[in-house]
């Protein structure tokens, strides 16, 4: 496995992270520099670099994350007004961490 990320060190409580939800699949937590009102990064405890490294093993795991934001935004009271989830990949597509994650906005309305 390449080098350890900083999501690997929040998993593993190494560092500090203000976590809204977790369950044996996902964690998910406050972004340190937020973007908009709420911004959470939901993480897979199984590390998969990039999306381009996500097999059809992963459907679920992905499809766990996406319904984890759905339910994060429905209990931080967004879901009605609207939110944004994004995955970028890679660096040109703004991936910083090597750990797929989803961001997810709202809070405010979004620009396109």
């Amino acid at each position: 496995m390449s080098e350890t990320t900083i999501f690997d060190k929040i998993l593993a409580r190494e560092i500090p992270a203000d976590i809204v939800y977790e369950d044996d699949q996902v964690l998910a937590f406050k972004d340190i520099a937020p973007r908009a009102p709420v911004h959470y990064l939901i993480i897979p405890k199984q590390r998969i670099a990039t999306l381009n490294d996500a097999t059809p093993t992963d459907q679920a795991l992905l499809g766990h994350m996406m319904l984890t934001a759905a339910q994060l935004a429905r209990e931080a009271g967004i879901a009605e007004d609207g939110y944004r989830v994004q995955m970028n990949v890679n660096k040109g597509g703004g991936q910083v961490v090597y750990h797929i994650h989803l961001h997810m906005f709202g809070g405010r309305p979004l620009a396109e």
